[in-house]
């Protein structure tokens, strides 16, 4: 997920979107194929535009965000900014589940089971 500062601009945050779902990262791509086929009924968006952040997934009926993090996650400021971005979204009402990278190539479909089980809690 990626954010702008605090005074965003709406399209180029949508502009950003649209660059982000032409150059997905592999888990990300892995994750998608999988989502997009609806599973358990639930439509997923990716790379979809919350505020001035951008989730990698996001499901509308659960209000679930879904992240993949690659290793830049645990690096730097990257911690900290995340848990900014999270501590924001979730004041939006919205749920916030993260996954490593390596989870996503290593066990894709106990990752898909866990976001479909957080998709109905």
């Amino acid at each position: 997920m990626s954010r702008l500062d605090d005074s965003f601009d709406k399209n180029q945050t949508i502009v950003r979107a649209r660059e982000l779902r032409r150059s997905m990262s592999l888990p990300e791509g892995l994750l998608w194929q999988q989502l997009r086929t609806r599973p358990g009924g639930l439509k997923f968006r990716r790379q979809h535009p919350l505020g001035p952040y951008i989730a990698d997934f996001f499901c509308p009926a659960a209000r679930l965000v879904v992240e993949v993090d690659g290793e830049s996650h645990r690096m730097g400021n990257r911690p900290k900014h995340d848990g900014v971005r999270d501590k924001w979204l979730e004041e939006q009402g919205l749920r916030v589940v993260r996954f490593a990278a390596t989870d996503v190539l290593d066990d894709l479909e106990s990752v898909l089971r866990a976001v479909t089980i957080a998709c109905r809690a």
